[in-house]
Order: structure tokens, then C-alpha cells, then sequence
């Protein structure tokens, strides 16, 4: 439940990126920037000490996906809290099988961008997972899934192709051209999931919005990305369990061998990619093998890639925010903020714990 309901607030402090002395008030949910007579003031003395940013995003986050696929409502209820927890209070839902556009209408529960369910070709993907068609399904799939989700589409881009022994694409070139362009047709932005480098080409050339992972990144996919504008979201964190995957895979030598390769050539890559301009979002993968709550891990992640510690925690809060359309702090918008005794560039040990967590105007712990 949250600390307080009724009536105005006042919250005071630092805001970032540029660290300059702020105050807010918070009526009926929304902010505004002019004094409230009567506001409670909730945060920060008169000496402006501590510090006050939009609610944190996490750009990949799987509300309603559990290990083995679908999971009951009052689970991804349990997730989506856990999110609030940390002050991830936007999540850009990167694919899920579970129907959870009903807790939308929670008041207590964090924002959330949905992409629909993932789109693949059968048995080249997590069983249960995707909605599972034929190639030359796939632009009118991507027209529904558009139709039904939050302003994004989610594509397998790259899998397992048991045959071959390693990744391998999942779509033709011309197909993934006429999927992307239906989605553009109905006011979708499409990602996709790719580990490896051979997906790559064809679907920056055709006109994808992201990309997810993309550890297998290589110069020229790089230099593609900047010339689409393409964005990156690397999900660092999930990238460390590619020796485990490649581990469970020994029957098949090449690709275990090849997870191995991208996991040792990730950090590098990623950076060579924000290096040259590719903009970089944080993004957990939380919601199977990444547990949820780890945004402000990955911030830290992002930190190894070359980020500066104001960058890194841009990613997952004012830039993120612009990036998907959303509002940070400004007048007339929504009063999902968060307040920090310390410094959250300090890390994640303070980043992951915010003194207080305000969302719709509600204020947590």
C-alpha cells in the first residue's frame, strides 16, 4: 500500500543530468512546478540535499513470462511489484505470453509498453513462448501484433537452428522488409531478439527500430545501426549466462562454441557500437533466467561499455523515457519520480534502493 494518498506533495533536491536545485508538486497525480499551498512536503530539506529523477525504465522486462512460458496474473502481479520495488517505473515489455494489458487498470503497478508475443518460426525458439508461424506469415502477424500491443512488435531474429547445429536467421530478407514495413503501416516500432551476426544485416537494412542483445555486432552491422538510426538495447546482465547456455548445449558443438565466442567478445563490441553512435538502452531481460528487479544492475553494466555514470543512468531513466515517448519531469506530466538520500550514479547499491518511490502521485518505501 502506498505511504500516503490524499492530498498535495512537496519533494525537493538535485535533479540530473545537470545536478540543479528542484521542487515539485504533486496534485491529483500530476506534477507541477508552480507552489501548492497546503502540500506535505515528502522529500528534502531546506538545504535542496539529495536528489530527484524521472522513474527509472527498463526496456527489456518480461512482465508475465516465467521459466517454462506463460505465467497466472497474480504472478506477474508479484513481478511487476518488484519492479515498482527498485523504481523501474516504465517497462517496456520486450515480448510476453501472458495477457497483461488488465493491470493497467492497477494504480499501484508500473507503466507498461507491451510488444505482444514474440514472433517465430516453429521450433526455432523457447517452447511456449512465441506465437510460433510460417515465414510468409509473418508481415500480416506482425500487422495483428501491432493492432494489439503498445506501440511495438517482437521478433525472434536469430535461434537455434537444430539442423545446422548453430545460430541461424529465422526470416528471408524481402519478408522481414514487408513485416517491418507493415508494422511502420499500422504506428509500430519492431525490435528483435539477436545473439548472433549473420541476422543482423537484414534486418537493420530493412528497417528495424532495434535491436535486442546484439552481441554479435561486428563493424559493418555497426556502422548499418548509425545509418538507420537503429537503437541497441544490450541486456548485459543476461549476456553473462551465455557460458551456462553454451554449457547445457554440448550436443551441439558449434554452437555451444559459439555462445562462448560471443559472451568473450560482447563488451567490446557493445562499446565499439555506442562509440560510433549507436544509442544504448538499459535493458534487464528480466522475467525467466534474469530475475526482476536488476535495472539498476544493468546500469552498472552499462558503465563497462565507456558509459559515464550519468550516461549510464540516463539510459535507464530521462533518455529511455524520451527514447519510448514517454514524459521524465516537467510540468503537467505524471508524478512517477523517485528520491534519493545518495547520489544514484554512485551505483547500484544505492541505485536499486531509492529512499522513496512515487508513482501516480503515490508515494512507497
Amino acid at each position: 500500500m502506498p505511504l500516503h494518498v490524499r492530498g498535495p506533495l512537496h519533494v525537493r533536491g538535485q535533479s540530473l543530468p545537470d545536478g540543479e536545485p528542484v521542487q515539485w508538486w504533486i496534485v491529483d497525480g500530476v506534477l507541477s512546478a508552480e507552489p501548492v499551498a497546503g502540500a506535505d512536503t515528502a522529500f528534502g530539506a531546506d538545504g535542496y540535499g539529495g536528489w530527484i529523477v524521472p522513474g527509472l525504465v527498463d526496456a527489456h522486462c518480461h512482465v508475465g513470462l516465467g521459466a517454462h512460458g506463460p505465467i497466472p496474473l497474480d504472478e506477474a502481479v508479484a513481478q511487476a511489484e518488484t519492479e515498482r520495488d527498485v523504481g523501474a517505473l516504465l517497462l517496456r515489455d520486450a515480448g510476453s505470453p501472458t495477457d497483461t494489458r488488465s493491470l493497467d487498470e492497477r494504480e499501484d503497478l508500473p507503466r507498461i509498453i507491451r510488444a505482444g508475443r514474440h514472433l517465430a518460426r516453429p521450433m526455432r525458439y523457447v517452447r511456449g513462448v512465441a506465437n510460433e508461424i510460417d515465414e510468409s506469415e509473418l508481415p500480416l502477424a506482425v500487422a495483428e501484433q501491432a493492432r494489439w500491443g503498445d506501440g511495438w512488435v517482437k521478433l525472434v531474429g536469430d535461434w537455434i537452428d537444430r539442423d545446422l547445429g548453430d545460430l541461424a536467421p529465422l526470416w528471408s530478407d524481402d519478408v522481414l522488409v514487408a513485416a517491418i514495413d507493415a508494422a511502420h503501416a499500422n504506428g509500430a516500432r519492431v525490435t528483435a531478439h539477436v545473439f548472433g551476426e549473420d541476422a543482423l544485416p537484414g534486418l537493420i537494412a530493412a528497417g528495424i527500430d532495434c535491436i535486442e542483445h546484439g552481441s554479435g555486432l561486428t563493424d559493418a552491422t555497426i556502422d548499418m545501426m548509425v545509418a538507420h538510426g537503429t537503437a541497441l538495447v544490450p541486456t548485459l546482465i543476461n549476456v553473462e549466462n551465455f557460458p551456462g547456455i553454451a554449457d547445457a548445449a554440448a550436443r551441439f558443438p558449434a554452437y555451444a562454441a559459439h555462445m562462448r565466442a560471443l559472451h568473450a567478445s560482447c563488451y567490446p563490441r557493445i562499446a565499439a557500437a555506442r562509440e560510433a553512435g549507436v544509442r544504448v538502452y538499459a535493458g534487464s531481460d528480466a522475467g525467466s533466467t534474469v530475475a526482476h528487479g536488476r535495472i539498476a544492475d544493468e546500469i552498472d553494466a552499462l558503465k563497462n561499455i565507456g558509459m559515464t555514470p550519468t550516461e549510464a543512468f540516463g539510459a535507464a531513466s530521462w533518455a529511455a523515457r524520451e527514447w519510448l515517448g514517454r514524459p521524465g519531469l516537467r510540468h503537467g506530466a505524471p508524478a512517477d519520480l523517485l528520491c534519493y538520500a545518495e547520489d544514484p550514479r554512485n551505483g547500484a547499491a544505492v541505485a536499486g534502493h531509492p529512499d522513496l518511490v512515487i508513482l501516480r502521485g503515490r508515494v512507497y518505501a
